[in-house]
């Protein structure tokens, strides 16, 4: 898979994205990733990529000049272009699943007060990470290439691990442990050490409804509301 970013903040990715597992998933040619500098496309003097909101207002809104030009520049036929904006679908493991069977992606990180309204008519898709405001579209667009590298084959060591995962049902991930057995008075659960994979399978399913319904109890809304859609399609 190949990510482009187009981003007024270039310096921002450096770090983040040069760590593990996307590090090794770059290293491994698994994915491929451009950091493009949006003043790139501008044409005067001042590299200008915003300007005063029509009919008042506070703050800057970005020029649509630059970010068409350069989404006409990176964009291909098979290129999937996504704005990181608040006002966005939120972006959950199943949008992950989704963007990760695309071969580009183009990822348009919003500033300032956002974008002049005529950008959007060049995406196919707007996400949000959460119900806050961020300086600019930078770390959004860091959580969504770190979750859908993830699911590309062969950057897990085990490409079932991102099946097991949270989210990945509908469910929170059931409890883990390792070694030692006993810690500070507290026990491995005795079924973890039977060797019994179906009983242990059959914990694992049980504790995960039972934390996510302590923890996240609209995720299982969520998943009987979905349930019931499909009885009614069918």
């Amino acid at each position: 898979m190949k990510v482009d970013v187009l981003t007024l903040f270039p310096a921002m990715f450096a770090g983040p994205l040069d760590e593990s597992i996307i590090r090794r998933a770059r290293e491994a040619g698994r994915l491929e990733l451009v950091i493009n500098d949006l003043r790139e496309w501008t044409h005067d003097r001042h590299r200008t990529v915003d300007d005063e909101p029509y009919g008042g207002g506070p703050g800057m809104v970005l020029k649509p000049e630059p970010v068409f030009e350069a989404i006409e520049d990176l964009a291909g036929a098979e290129t999937r272009v996504v704005l990181m904006t608040p006002q966005g679908r939120p972006f959950e493991q199943a949008v992950a699943r989704e963007l990760s069977v695309h071969g580009h992606l183009l990822l348009v990180c919003g500033s300032y007060e956002g974008y002049d309204e005529r950008i959007r008519s060049l995406a196919h898709d707007e996400l949000s990470i959460g119900d806050y405001v961020l300086t600019n579209g930078a770390l959004p667009a860091m959580v969504v290439i770190d979750a859908v590298a993830r699911l590309l084959p062969g950057v897990l060591g085990d490409d079932a691990s991102s099946a097991e995962e949270s989210f990945s049902e509908g469910l929170l991930e059931y409890p883990q442990y390792t070694r030692p057995a006993e810690f500070k008075g507290m026990k491995v659960p005795k079924v973890l050490l039977s060797g019994n994979h179906a009983e242990i399978a059959k914990w694992r399913r049980e504790q995960a409804a039972q934390r996510t319904a302590e923890r996240r109890p609209d995720l299982l809304k969520d998943k009987n509301e979905d349930s019931e859609e499909k009885k009614d399609d069918s």
